[in-house]
């Protein structure tokens, strides 16, 4: 066993040993390093680590709760298996056999097709799931794959796939060089930042100021990132894309259209020119709230700046145009000469995971899309999923293929889901259901099995995804900091031994290191079967003996990280990165910033940027009678935006003391003139109702907020019987999905509408 896995505990071990520990902070996209002090298996102490390549120190709120997760009392550490509707731990074995029984005789009565997997949102932040979650979903080999990405990113994602080639080559803002950023429908003041992955980017928001940078944020609330901002533009809900559609107008009608070094490498531009005509900026302005004078304004100083960047995020995905938004986003920052270059949208080298660093540059399969559709509503797929949207629908209607057992991975789709109270009811009907989760909470309490994985300071930890969007080149590996309790899995080895199961083995009859192996041996195939790498032609035996003895996680890693753009490629560049290298360089190693990568790391077919895909510019006839109909049909109502807390992430962190102590933070924003419009008061009672729902919330009046708008934080809601979180239970606030419209997707993603739902608001 190498050091690279985790330990079991030891008798001979000291219980009081202080020692430091240095890791990665997995909780959220920020990927600051951690110091850590124990004593024994206790988390004594919490600090940034000020020699992290990348954080230099910089901490926020939730870093210094790892410890407390890891002791929190209403953690799942052993096997729960549902007897007489209450949970019972039991051993492993017990519980792999519940299982085989429950998704076994599914099967055998209903067929493979009524079996569905949800994976949420903590799989991007775990190791194994990422490595091994495929063998998992392979093992269900069913159609009916949901994942928390169809409710708030995968817009961005089908449109970098639709422009560049692949879904995560995702331009990400050069936020240290530039002279200008535009941000929509992000605050990573509370976010931490999302598919840009930096820590402390108020820090470098505030040094872009301070070198005579301009910070520009477009957003229906005055969040603390436009508190913060240079300019803060108020929109009306859901109107990001009319105002990018006419920044693009104005880009063609001004004679501003410049894209530099990239004019060569990209092809649409007049289709896209022609296509955004209907949408001028005295076209717009009444229907964003934004006068058409600030619109050119702003369009002519990202022109005219010596770098700029657009930068939109959540706020811009989870509305009904959010692929469009997204690729608009993209649209602007190519036409005005700002892709692909220092201080503008740029593309990270990753040193692990990337496919735009495999195969050959240029060109590649690109994506397919809506290649099947869902059963009941016919909604299509995206990137191999059903949108979760649908969800709910697929399990309560009957038929053939109704989805009669599910199988959720660190998730909590009843609160993160659109009409989560249709889904609460689904779930209970469901013939079986088991949940790899950490937690009972209002998802798993509808298990029949609950499987547990270790806390994060029982596993290994390297940010494949993440590290693709850095704003910096980075690599940085954290071993596990605390042995495995006894009887504990790895969460690798769960997952893998689930997958099985779910396939038809019986669970005494699952080799999991046989497993582990296969899928070794399958990753170095594929490094040596690919001809434009430096080791096509190698024996992949002789790749895996120079890993050994490492196994799991530490394995796929350090095969990737020798065989990437930055690797060893196993003795041909010795200066190269290795898992060795990172084991030797705890507080990671500093890869370089960002550099021009286009077009070598497309991947369309074309080998172009595609500017103008057809799907995309089509949509834009939907967005023009969109616009009409906000013309001619205005809807009086209010309108439902979410919001995020710097000490919140999604539902998962509820449950400890210092995250939600002090003043309730799940409150009802409502703007001083609609509370009086309304008879509310500060601290009084609001009864919000959209089609699918209603909630009672508390209210707070703040001028933070644009008239017409309303504003409920999302994860909340931890009042519902059967659930084990002690203290959320105590500050439970209201579930804002309970009003979020399941019929209101994005047509072209599926994703769920979070943002812009017509409520009506009245004193309770």
């Amino acid at each position: 066993m190498t050091v690279t896995e985790p330990r079991r505990r030891t008798d001979a071990e000291p219980a009081t040993e202080r020692r430091t520990a240095i890791r990665t902070c997995p909780l959220c996209e920020a990927v600051c390093g951690l110091e850590l002090t124990l004593e024994g298996d206790r988390v004594v102490r919490v600090r940034g680590d000020r020699d992290d390549v990348f954080s230099r120190g910089y901490l926020c709120p939730k870093g210094t709760t790892i410890g407390a997760l890891h002791d929190d009392p209403d953690r799942v550490r052993r096997p729960l298996v549902k007897r007489d509707g209450a949970f019972v731990e039991v051993s492993w074995a017990e519980a792999w056999r519940a299982v085989a029984e429950g998704l076994g005789g599914v099967v055998e009565r209903h067929g493979r097709e009524a079996l569905a997997y949800y994976a949420g949102n903590p799989n991007a932040h775990n190791l194994g799931a990422l490595l091994y979650g495929r063998v998992l979903g392979r093992g269900i080999g069913s159609p009916n794959v949901f994942s928390a990405s169809t409710v708030d990113q995968r817009p961005k994602e089908i449109s970098a796939g639709l422009m560049f080639g692949h879904p995560l080559t995702l331009p990400v803002p050069d936020v240290d060089r530039t002279d200008l950023l535009i941000v929509l429908g992000a605050n990573p003041y509370a976010s931490n930042g999302s598919l840009a992955t930096a820590p402390d980017w108020p820090g470098r928001l505030e040094a872009l100021q301070a070198r005579g940078g301009r910070l520009v944020v477009i957003d229906p609330r005055r969040t603390r990132t436009a508190e913060q901002a240079d300019e803060h533009v108020a929109i009306i809900p859901g109107t990001d894309a009319l105002l990018l559609a006419a920044m693009v107008h104005v880009l063609a009608a001004d004679d501003l259209v410049d894209l530099g070094h990239l004019a060569d490498a990209t092809v649409g531009v007049d289709e896209v020119l022609a296509a955004v005509a209907p949408f001028s900026p005295e076209a717009v302005a009444e229907a964003c709230g934004i006068d058409a004078a600030t619109i050119r304004r702003l369009t002519h100083e990202l022109a005219a700046a010596e770098s700029a960047a657009v930068y939109g995020r959540i706020g811009t995905c989870v509305v009904e145009f959010g692929t469009t938004t997204s690729w608009l986003v993209d649209v602007v920052n190519a036409l005005s000469g700002n892709l692909d270059r220092p201080g503008g949208a740029m593309f990270t080298t990753a040193a692990v995971g990337a496919a735009n660093t495999r195969g050959a540059p240029r060109v590649g399969r690109g994506i397919r899309l809506h290649r099947r559709h869902s059963r009941v509503r016919g909604l299509p797929e995206t990137l191999g999923e059903l949108p979760v949207a649908v969800l709910a629908e697929e399990i309560d209607t009957p038929g053939e293929g109704q989805i009669r057992a599910l199988v959720t991975a660190a998730g909590n789709p009843v609160l993160s889901t659109p009409n989560s109270a249709r889904l609460d009811a689904a779930l209970a009907s469901l013939e079986f259901m088991v949940s790899v989760d950490i937690y009972v909470n209002e998802t798993t309490r509808h298990a029949d099995v609950i499987l547990p994985a270790p806390s994060a300071l029982q596993k290994a930890h390297y940010d494949i995804p993440f590290f693709q969007l850095a704003l910096r080149n980075v690599a940085n590996w954290s071993p596990a900091v605390l042995p495995l309790d006894d009887d504990q899995l790895d969460e690798w080895e769960v997952l893998v031994t689930l997958g099985r199961i779910a396939a038809g083995d019986a669970p005494d009859a699952i080799d999991v290191a046989a497993v582990d192996d296969a899928v070794a041996h399958a990753l170095a195939a594929s490094i040596t079967g690919d001809d434009t790498s430096p080791l096509a032609g190698r024996d992949p035996s002789e790749l895996l003996d120079a890993v050994a003895p490492r196994r799991g996680p530490a394995r796929l890693v350090d095969l990737q990280l020798r065989s990437g753009p930055h690797g060893d490629h196993f003795g041909l560049r010795p200066d190269g990165l290795s898992l060795d290298v990172l084991e030797a360089n705890p507080h990671g190693v500093d890869l370089g910033p960002l550099e021009p990568r286009l077009p070598d790391a497309l991947r369309t077919p074309s080998g172009m940027i595609e500017l103008a895909p057809d799907i995309l510019v089509a949509d834009l006839d939907r967005l023009a009678a969109d616009l009409e109909r906000r013309r001619t049909d205005p809807d009086d109502r209010l309108v439902l935006v979410g919001r995020r807390d710097l000490r919140s992430n999604n539902s998962w962190m509820h449950n400890v003391t210092v995250l939600v102590k002090g003043r309730p933070r799940c409150t009802l924003h409502v703007h001083p003139d609609d509370a009086e419009r309304l008879g509310l008061v500060g601290g009084g009672s609001a009864r919000i109702t959209s089609r699918v729902g209603e909630v009672v919330a508390p209210v707070e009046v703040t001028d933070a907020i644009r008239p017409g708008v309303v504003s409920l934080p999302h994860g909340w809601g931890h009042d519902l019987p059967g659930v084990r979180l002690g203290v959320a239970a105590e500050h439970a606030g209201v579930n804002s999905n309970v009003l979020a419209d399941d019929e209101a997707i994005d047509p072209i993603s599926g994703n769920a509408v979070l943002n812009g739902i017509p409520v009506t608001v009245a004193s309770a």
